[in-house]
């Protein structure tokens, strides 16, 4: 029995998040008041009130204050009786989110209110933030394609299972660090292709590349050393019951060196975690 709940500002893409697990499957609430999960749970899983046992639900701004306040003890509820329950949480920079309104010409739910779009939109931060804190996975969609939305809710969401979902990703750091990077490994230290002409546009997944920094000793230590590291940390994360985990590679422009590192654990990881993916922002 699993549940996924659906979570985060409006324009996010909550609605998407849903659409995809519903494809996959799921059954499928839009917009449940917060106090009716626990209902829900005891006809959907107990009572045998649906015909899988796969249950995502959406919950946003439009329920009352004081009921988003008790989702913490409507989480601890759901854990004693043994739901595996996980908390997805979507969001995008305020800028994104009021181009995004502005092309669709939608109403934002708490404008209602005599608020603003950009006043509502910090008022549904603040409804919102007991459940955003105790998100499992955050997911920002402010540089996703609706593609590449779908495609992060398939691999990380959908096909979590009871294991931890375990990403690679790569980035420049001329662009900021991603907004979902649980660990950061900064490898700007390491010799740079850009330099090379004839390496200059190629990318780390191509074999140039590849052969160049597979032959300096101090990438073959910087990958050693980072393996190291999640060697002796990833089983904590696991035995804390985390269900995701974004390890993000940083090199200056996000093309060549942390590209190449991030395939390579990839490649390393995939022998010994069950969902290992991999991702490169700045190829995208």
């Amino acid at each position: 029995m699993k549940l996924v709940i659906i979570s985060g500002r409006s324009g996010a893409g909550k609605g998407t998040a849903l659409d995809i697990l519903e494809d996959l499957g799921f059954f499928c609430i839009d917009n449940l008041p917060v106090a009716l999960i626990p209902d829900l749970v005891s006809r959907a899983f107990s009572d045998g009130g649906t015909d899988t046992d796969l249950v995502a639900v959406s919950v946003d701004a439009r329920n009352f204050p004081e009921h988003l306040e008790q989702f913490p003890e409507i989480l601890t509820g759901l854990s004693d009786r043994q739901i595996d329950c996980e908390i997805i949480y979507l969001d995008a920079d305020d800028r994104t989110l009021l181009k995004r309104f502005s092309e669709t010409r939608r109403r934002h739910p708490l404008s209602r209110e005599g608020l603003s779009l950009a006043e509502a939109l910090e008022r549904e931060r603040e409804v919102l933030e007991p459940i955003a804190v105790l998100a499992d996975l955050n997911i920002n969609t402010t540089d996703l394609t609706l593609h590449q939305l779908r495609d992060v809710v398939r691999t990380r969401v959908a096909h979590s299972g009871h294991t931890m979902s375990l990403l690679f990703e790569s980035f420049g750091f001329k662009n900021g660090v991603p907004s979902d990077a649980d660990l950061v490994f900064d490898v700007r230290c390491l010799p740079n292709p850009h330099w090379d002409p004839q390496l200059r546009d190629h990318t780390g997944t191509e074999q140039p590349v590849i052969d160049f920094l597979a032959a300096k000793p101090q990438v073959n230590d910087m990958f050693q050393d980072i393996v190291t590291f999640l060697d002796k940390w990833l089983p904590h994360f696991q035995d804390n019951n985390r269900s995701y985990l974004t390890v993000a590679i940083g090199c200056t422009g996000g093309k060549h060196r942390s590209v190449y590192l991030s395939e390579r654990l990839a490649r390393y990881y995939s022998g010994q975690q069950s969902t290992v993916q991999v991702r490169h922002r700045e190829l995208s």
